[in-house]
C-alpha cells in the first residue's frame, strides 16, 4: 500500500529512438509536481542498440529474450543508483505499437525489476487504455497538465516532445484536472528523430544527426516533402497515435538525395508535420515548449520557430528538464496508477471514458 500523501517515486524511460534509458525522481502527491529530484542517464551500447533495433516490430511469443536482458540489465543497472523511493514507473521498451490491430508491446518484466530493486514497481501502462478501444499513446499529457500548472500558465500552452515519434499536448492550465472537459488535447504528430536516426545508421554508420550539423549543410527536397504530407494520417482527426516504423517510407523519399540533402529534408518531414498537427489544437496556444532529443536540433527548432505563430523554446525555458520530463511523467503515472487515479481520457488517447493504467508488482 503506498502511503498517504506526498511520495517520492523514480520514473524510467527507454524511448523509440533508442539512444538510452533517463531515470528521475520526482515528489508528487499524483495531482501536483511537489519537487524533482535526482536524474540518471545510461547510453546504449552500440551492440545494446543493435540487439533492441533487431528486436523492432516484434510481439510477445517471438523471440525477444536477447532484447529482454537487455532492457531488463540495463534498466536495474541505472535504476538502483537511487536510493529512498517509495515505488517505480517503469516504461518498457516499446517494439510494436498497433492500437486498432494486435495491440501494443513495451518489452519488460516488472515482476523481475521489482524483486531486483525491492521497490514496488508500475508498468505496462498502455494496455489498459488500449483494450477499451484506446491508442494507448501519447501517455506524458497527465504530466504535462502538472508542468503547466507548476510553471503557473494561465493560458494554453503546447508542450512538444520530439523523440523517435513527435507528439504534442495542448493544455488549459485553468481547467480544475486533467481529465476534465477541455484540459487537455493530445496526438503524435508524426515522425520525428527516429528516421533521421536510421538514416544516419544506414548511410554514415552514427546512431544520430548531432547538433542538426549534417541537415545544417543540406537543402530541403520539396518534391519529397510534398510527397510526404500526402499520407493521410496528417488529416486524421485526432487523438491518434503512430508506431515508430509507421513513416518508413520516409526513407524511400530521399533515396536518391545525398546525405545532406536527405537529413535536411527528413527534418522538415518532421518539423511540418508538427505545423500540421498544431493547426488541430482548440484555440492557438501562446508557446510551445520543446521536449526530448529533437529541441537540441538547432535546425529543427528553426523550422518549427519560422513555421509557428507563437514563441518555440526549449522547455528549460519553463524551468523543466527536457531530458528526463518522460522519465518524470512516468514517475507521476505510476503515483497515480497505485492511487486508482486516472491516467488517460479520451482527448489524450480517444479511449472511451477516463481510465487508469498500470499493473503494480511488489518487491
Amino acid at each position: 500500500m503506498l502511503k498517504h500523501g506526498q511520495v517520492r517515486a523514480l520514473g524510467a524511460m527507454s524511448g523509440t529512438s533508442l539512444d538510452g534509458v533517463d531515470a528521475a525522481v520526482l515528489e508528487t502527491d499524483g495531482d501536483r509536481i511537489l519537487g524533482f529530484g535526482p536524474t540518471a542517464y545510461r547510453a546504449y551500447t552500440d551492440a545494446e542498440r543493435a540487439v533492441l533495433r533487431a528486436a523492432l516490430g516484434k510481439w510477445p511469443g517471438e523471440e525477444l529474450q536477447d532484447a529482454l536482458d537487455v532492457v531488463q540489465n540495463v534498466h536495474a543497472e541505472v535504476l538502483r543508483c537511487f536510493e529512498g523511493v517509495d515505488l517505480v514507473g517503469f516504461h518498457g521498451q516499446t517494439l510494436a505499437h498497433e492500437p486498432r490491430g494486435r495491440g501494443t508491446h513495451q518489452l519488460g518484466d516488472g515482476d523481475a525489476l521489482a524483486r531486483a530493486l525491492g521497490v514496488p514497481v508500475v508498468w505496462d501502462f498502455r494496455s489498459n487504455d488500449v483494450g477499451l478501444g484506446g491508442e494507448g499513446a501519447p501517455l506524458a499529457p497527465f504530466f504535462h497538465f502538472a508542468c503547466a500548472q507548476w510553471m503557473g500558465a494561465t493560458r494554453p500552452v503546447v508542450f512538444l516532445n520530439l523523440g523517435g515519434v513527435g507528439n504534442l499536448t495542448w493544455v488549459d492550465p485553468s481547467r480544475p484536472a486533467p481529465d476534465a472537459p477541455g484540459a487537455l488535447l493530445a496526438f503524435d504528430t508524426g515522425p520525428a528523430n527516429a528516421p533521421i536516426n536510421d538514416l544516419m545508421q544506414e548511410r554514415r554508420g552514427v546512431p544520430m544527426d548531432k547538433d542538426g550539423a549534417l541537415a545544417a549543410t543540406g537543402a530541403v527536397e520539396d518534391g519529397a516533402l510534398e510527397l510526404f504530407l500526402e499520407e493521410g494520417y496528417f488529416r486524421k482527426i485526432p487523438p491518434k497515435s503512430l508506431d515508430r516504423d509507421d513513416f518508413s517510407l520516409m526513407l524511400d523519399l530521399v533515396r536518391e538525395l545525398n546525405d545532406a540533402d536527405a537529413a535536411a529534408t527528413m527534418t522538415a518531414m518532421a518539423a511540418t508535420a508538427v505545423m500540421l498537427g498544431i493547426e488541430h489544437c482548440p484555440t492557438p496556444p501562446s508557446r510551445v515548449l520543446v521536449t526530448g532529443g529533437g529541441r537540441l536540433n538547432p535546425v529543427m527548432m528553426r523550422m518549427l520557430a519560422a513555421g509557428l505563430d507563437c514563441p518555440v523554446e526549449p522547455v528549460e525555458a519553463a524551468g523543466l528538464n527536457g531530458d528526463m520530463l518522460e522519465a518524470q511523467a512516468f514517475a507521476f503515472l505510476a503515483v497515480r496508477a497505485a492511487r486508482g487515479m486516472t491516467t488517460s481520457c479520451p482527448t489524450t488517447t480517444g479511449v472511451s471514458a477516463a481510465v487508469g493504467g498500470g499493473q503494480i508488482s511488489p518487491p
